[in-house]
């Protein structure tokens, strides 16, 4: 018998083995296979009697995972549109989607993890369950009577009780088909735990499993074999979920689909979002995607008649409505240590009343560099085209691209001078400062640099929610998916630097994490004397249209003006892009095969009449240098997706054969260019 598998290695091909067993293998198993001179776990994707080789030209099967049931068809299915689609062998997309401890060659973590699925899952209290509003209900009922394939972008203002949807939806799934199961991805791992505590406190009779990379390798295998049994009903992750195996999957929601840590930026550089889309398609399933500030691709689908828009115009809880929001300007209001009167104001205002402020503030570290004012030197990295970052805590200045640390020197390097001072603001100052301003507050941190430890993030959080927090200081790690009954007060500060990117996509991030951030404000709806929650914004552009639009929580005007740009400059989504990057000891060395890989590009098209292909110059990326490689871009666009994808099929192919000594990749619909 001949057993067809793919392998993890980056050659596109279906590998022959042969198998003497008398249990004939499926389709769909894993299988231990000598591999050169080592050891690999392997996919079958196919049994058959021939082969294209002769026998003796064949190496046998070491061992076939028979006690793991088969990944279906489906599976493999959505696995080989992953890699066909990001231009990817299939065993690079299927076997590192499945758990370490299921690729290894002994079996002992997995036996035991099997074990482990026939213990009962410990009890959780219900829930009681809330009374939906008409709007509510009216999204409910258009997710639980869809039949075949429907894409829905839930459109709520934050607060508007979009989880309650979720949860309704998922309880009346659940209770028509004994067997359903559903999948609910979230951006980000910290927010995981809330929404788990939902779903189990809502289901304390249904497992539930979880899959995010901050997971022990064990944990994992368990949530994962949970999900591929059917015994986990509910799966919740981030965006490695999508590729999970769920035989019998009813349901996929997508909440805060806009945001950009759905978007893989290394290996498979797949959209979670956009997957979860096809997989809908495929499985002839309902998908919902949620979000207050949807991705400007969700909305235009939604104008296009692709995607049924369901509204969520007002908060869920009674009396809970938008905070009040105030753009402070800077040339009037000039601020003290990073912080306006007017914020200042508002802060002890807060303090008095005993309700909890949040400061936003998306730049982690004491100070973004140090510098010298007699010689003008600046803490640069010495292997990054970037500033070492001041950490005054730890004593150190810290790369945050490459992580290289050094100690904050005495002296100037260049001049001796001892008068170097810090530069900017990150959240370690403005915590400094605000001890300082109110030395009676409680005041907590909450970033990258403060949460390192696994469930530090999570403890943290809980102590916002126990109101042992007075002032929370955070970048987008809080800005959403947290609900802070007693925080009334957001301030905003030093968001203008994203008006001036040169990322087109800048200004729409902006504008989806100042109404995120925005939204953690005044959502219990408590009754008080009349003070109305508020978010003030500290800007030297109050005027600009998209603190405008930010002002009237209006996005759908947001939307509309960033659309009508989009498409006068040719810009995603009405063009599709591809990105090929290239990294190199030097930068001439990256725009040479950059150059080199032009040529084959013009003429392939010339040869095969691709017109609707449209070439970049190669460039420096904006971030040239990163860990001592140079690099660089070069952008590849079409007005139509199905020929770029036939160029592209076309075109690496001829990369490959270049066979060029330094790192390259592509990127298929690229988020950041």
């Amino acid at each position: 018998m001949i057993l067809q598998v793919v392998l993890d290695t980056p050659v596109e091909r279906v590998f022959d083995y042969l198998w003497y067993g008398e249990d004939i293998p499926l389709p769909g198993q894993f299988a231990l296979l000598p591999f050169g001179r080592r050891e690999m776990m392997g996919l079958i994707v196919a049994v058959q009697h021939d082969s294209v080789l002769t026998r003796d030209k064949l190496k046998s099967v070491i061992a076939v995972r028979h006690q793991l049931a088969p990944v279906s068809a489906d599976w493999i299915a959505l696995c080989q549109f992953a890699a066909d689609y990001y231009q990817r062998p299939l065993g690079e997309v299927a076997l590192p989607a499945v758990p370490k401890n299921v690729r290894l060659s002994k079996t002992v973590a997995l036996d035991r993890a099997l074990k482990k699925l026939d213990k009962k899952q410990a009890s959780v209290v219900a829930s009681e369950i809330p009374i939906l509003n008409p709007a509510q209900r009216e999204a409910v009922q258009h997710i639980v009577t869809a039949t075949g394939f429907n894409a829905s972008l839930l459109y709520g203002v934050t607060g508007s009780g979009k989880t309650e949807v979720y949860l309704h939806a998922a309880a009346q799934i659940l209770a028509r088909d004994a067997d359903a199961q559903l999948l609910i991805l979230v951006p980000e791992i910290n927010l995981t735990p809330q929404l788990q505590a939902h779903f189990c406190a809502r289901f304390p009779d249904i497992c539930i499993a979880t899959l995010h990379s901050g997971m022990a390798e064990g944990e994992r295998t368990y949530h994962w074999l949970a999900a591929h049994t059917g015994k986990a009903r509910i799966v919740l992750g981030t965006r490695l979920a999508i590729l999970a195996s769920l035989p019998s999957l009813k349901l996929i929601i997508v909440d805060e689909e806009h945001d950009p840590s759905y978007k893989q930026q290394e290996g498979l550089r797949y959209s979670a979002r956009d997957l979860a889309v096809w997989r809908s398609r495929q499985l002839g399933i309902p998908v919902v995607l949620g979000s207050a500030t949807p991705s400007l691709e969700s909305w235009q689908h939604t104008i296009s008649g692709r995607y049924t828009k369901l509204n969520l115009p007002q908060r869920a809880v009674e009396h809970a409505v938008l905070p009040e929001m105030r753009l402070i300007d800077l040339a009037k209001d000039k601020p003290v240590e990073g912080l306006t009167a007017s914020l200042l104001s508002a802060l002890k205002k807060r303090l008095d009343k005993g309700e909890q402020s949040l400061l936003y503030l998306n730049r982690r570290g004491y100070a973004p560099v140090i510098a010298c004012d007699a010689c003008g030197w600046m803490s640069s990295c010495s292997r990054c085209s970037a500033y070492l970052v001041l950490h005054k805590q730890e004593h150190k200045l810290r790369c945050h691209h490459c992580s290289l640390e050094l100690r904050i020197p005495k002296t100037c390097p260049t001049c001796g001078n001892v008068d170097i001072q810090p530069l900017g603001r990150g959240t370690q100052r403005i915590e400094e400062n605000l001890q300082q301003f109110f030395p009676q507050a409680r005041i907590r941190r909450i970033d990258a640099d403060s949460t390192r430890t696994k469930g530090s993030a999570q403890a943290a959080f809980e102590t916002v929610h126990r109101g042992e927090v007075d002032i929370l200081i955070g970048t987008q790690m809080v800005a959403k998916g947290h609900d802070f009954k007693n925080l009334t007060l957001v301030g905003v500060i030093n968001p203008d630097t994203a008006l001036f990117s040169q990322d087109y996509r800048a200004g729409e991030r902006l504008f989806a994490q100042l109404m995120q951030v925005a939204g953690r404000a005044g959502r219990s709806g408590k009754k008080d004397d009349g003070c109305r929650s508020e978010v003030l914004i500290q800007t030297r552009y109050p005027q600009h249209p998209l603190y405008q639009a930010l002002k009237t929580h209006d996005y759908p005007r947001f939307a509309e003006d960033c659309l009508l740009e989009r498409r006068q400059a040719g810009l995603p989504p009405f063009i599709f892009q591809a990105l090929l990057r290239v990294e190199a000891k030097e930068l001439v060395q990256s725009i040479a095969f950059l150059q080199q890989a032009a040529t084959v590009l013009e003429q392939d098209a010339l040869e095969n009449g691709m017109e609707h292909i449209v070439m970049h110059d190669p460039i420096p990326m904006s971030l040239m240098k990163m860990a001592n490689s140079e690099r660089a871009q070069l952008l590849v666009e079409s007005y139509s997706r199905p020929a770029l994808q036939v160029f592209l099929k076309r075109w690496i192919p001829m990369l490959r054969q270049l066979k060029p000594r330094l790192t390259w990749s592509l990127e298929v619909d690229p988020v950041d260019i």
